[in-house]
């Protein structure tokens, strides 16, 4: 097994910058200084290839810098706060909540706000640098240990699998659906926003800046309602008023103008979820029960899944659903098994909720409708 941790700095760059890579494997542990080491594709490359199992916690980045520099995963990759999920503590948990509760082992702090760019580091730094791996380990162990005896080891490989299924997809698919705020937007101001976040993103790509720095989502969207062209009404949008908008200016232009002379049929559609009301009601209704089932069955409600999530499901299963290339989420894999059923009685009337005791952690309770026929 080999375990490892980054420290980046992502405020100020088109992507994170690594500063320091921490690693630990049998009896070793090493930091690894990106600034000293010139090239470090032997050390991806040998992440990547295996036979070992790779272990990290909250991985998203570390899995990025390896599929970056090799265009290939981390082999047999494990992270410990997923694992933390499936066998019943919340989602997500930091590191020192996962020592303390899994080995009664506490945190060091104190090199919370280090700034790992600068050189030479502290050994003190080093050494708070090194937790972050020492324990990942002991950690992966006992979380096997507890998963094996739960019979969910299977669960926890299919979503490692489905997990960097997701972040890959999250790199290639279409990002600027991202952009906050566009939900209620039509076709044609969908077609703004896309122009104007491809060229923002190839501009803060050139310029090796965060793309929020070139033009926020915020004036992305608003310039989206505004639906023109024109340079003088452009600049009377709150916030466009900057020094620098006269350099900017031709090419927002010529974005916005693109896509307002796109053919109606090469405008992006508006998403795939269904918009019926019923669904919005049924969803955070539900999501209350959710939650319910996932702590009786021992796992955290918050990795099951979101609202969003549940109203998909509830949109499959009343025949709704826009898409149906696939089920939803939650009408799949070991999710299916846990929330279905029991999601399946309550929109057939089968299933109540009630108050049992307003005083207890848990208060509510399910019933069967066909064990009280008084109800």
């Amino acid at each position: 097994m080999i375990a490892f941790d980054t420290e980046f700095v992502s405020e100020d760059t088109y992507r994170p910058e690594l500063c320091l890579v921490q690693v630990a494997a049998a009896r070793h542990l090493a930091v690894i200084d990106p600034y000293a080491v010139e090239d470090l594709r032997p050390f991806w490359a040998l992440l990547a290839q295996g036979p070992h199992e790779t272990i990290v916690h909250a991985g998203r980045e570390e899995f990025r810098f390896c599929r970056l520099a090799t265009n290939r995963r981390p082999h047999a990759m494990f992270d410990v706060q997923i694992a933390a999920a499936i066998v019943g503590l919340e989602y997500p948990a930091s590191y020192g909540s996962l020592l303390q509760r899994i080995l009664g082992e506490q945190l060091e702090k104190g090199e919370t706000r280090t700034n790992w760019r600068q050189r030479p580091l502290s050994a003190r730094q080093l050494e708070y640098a090194l937790q972050d791996v020492t324990h990942l380990l002991p950690l992966r162990r006992r979380l096997g240990e507890q998963m094996d005896r739960s019979g969910r080891t299977d669960w926890m490989r299919s979503e490692m699998a489905d997990w960097q299924e997701d972040v890959e997809r999250a790199e290639t698919a279409e990002r600027w659906r991202r952009v906050s705020g566009i939900s209620g937007l039509s076709v044609r101001q969908l077609a703004i926003v896309r122009e104007v976040w491809h060229w923002r993103d190839q501009t803060a790509a050139h310029r090796d800046w965060p793309p929020r720095r070139v033009l926020r989502d915020d004036l992305i969207v608003e310039l989206a309602k505004r639906q023109t062209a024109d340079p003088k009404r452009i600049r009377a949008v709150r916030g466009m008023e900057r020094g620098d908008i006269q350099r900017i200016m031709p090419a927002l232009v010529d974005c916005i103008q693109r896509a307002l002379d796109l053919p109606d049929r090469e405008c992006p559609g508006k998403g795939m979820r269904s918009s019926r009301p019923q669904l919005s009601v049924l969803g955070q209704f539900l999501y209350t029960a959710l939650g319910c089932i996932c702590r009786e069955a021992s796992v955290a409600p918050s990795l099951v899944g979101t609202v969003e999530d549940l109203r998909d499901l509830i949109a499959y299963r009343l025949g709704f659903a826009t898409d149906e290339s696939e089920p939803p989420r939650l009408a799949r894999g070991w999710r299916a098994g846990v929330v279905g059923k029991s999601i399946d009685e309550f929109l057939d009337g089968k299933m109540a909720i009630r108050v049992d005791d307003p005083r207890n952690e848990d208060p509510l309770n399910f019933i069967r409708i066909g064990d009280h026929p008084d109800l």
